[in-house]
């Protein structure tokens, strides 16, 4: 593992590929071995054959659903809370949450709507040529994910950069590809790098950089509960990973 320190921030990147076969192409190196292993999220293509972007193996039964077949699904998600609710010693029946399940049903599918977009939906064809290949930062762009260990929110911020290769993104699909991804149940490490290789498999960028900082409410309400603690993970491509310079001007920039 290796890690850098800069303007007080401790980033951790962790090692995740190794230099075997099944490392995608952009990410071999001429003349040197990669030192990450492999992992399941970066062996295969971002997009399976249905156009959805890491889909669990259930998500193709959500997204063509019918209108019918939705109401079934809510409905059933309905039922569960009112189960959670009665398992806490509540009364589902009375006013102030009598309409608690179906509200919180809808909240969920909305909380996970990520899993029905497709990536190539996301960006609306905003790709460009244009001869710029200087870095491109958007900055600070708020993130509310749910945890998939306890399905309580995390929030912060994730700022994405990249040196163009000939073509440049609209600059709200950065946001918008963080948007979807976020919009699942999540882990942070696993979120930051989803973007980073999204946007690097799309545009075949000189190099790709995400950092994400937020605060996860599993360890703020429940737990060790620590108010105030920020989790940062950081995901380098390309240039940003094999040239330190490059990499410390996107953190300055980035003020991590």
């Amino acid at each position: 593992m290796t890690d850098s320190n800069t303007n007080g921030v401790h980033l951790s990147r962790t090692n995740s590929y190794s230099s075997n076969n099944s490392v995608p192409a952009y990410l071999k190196q001429t003349g040197e071995s990669l030192t990450r292993t492999s992992s399941p999220l970066t062996d295969h293509e971002r997009l399976d054959v249905n156009g959805l972007s890491w889909p669990p193996k259930n998500v193709l039964n959500r997204k063509d659903e019918t209108h019918e077949e939705k109401e079934k699904r809510l409905e059933k998600l309905s039922t569960a809370v009112k189960t959670i609710i009665e398992c806490l010693g509540e009364d589902p029946e009375r006013e102030g949450l009598v309409k608690t399940p179906e509200r919180f049903a809808k909240a969920m599918m909305f909380f996970t709507k990520g899993y029905e977009e497709e990536l190539k939906e996301v960006l609306n064809e905003a790709v460009f040529e244009e001869d710029h290949d200087e870095m491109v930062i958007v900055k600070d762009i708020d993130i509310f994910s749910l945890c998939e260990h306890h399905l309580v929110p995390f929030y912060g911020t994730i700022s994405i950069g990249y040196i163009p290769n000939k073509r440049v993104l609209g600059l709200s699909k950065l946001a918008r590809i963080a948007e979807m991804f976020s919009r699942r149940l999540q882990v942070q490490e696993r979120l930051t790098k989803q973007v980073a290789i999204a946007l690097q498999e799309t545009l075949q960028p000189q190099g790709v950089a995400v950092v994400m900082k937020a605060s996860h409410m599993c360890m703020v309400s429940r737990g060790v509960q620590k108010p105030g603690s920020k989790t940062v993970t950081s995901c380098m491509l390309g240039v940003f990973r094999e040239d330190p310079k490059t990499r410390e001007e996107f953190l300055r920039v980035g003020q991590y």
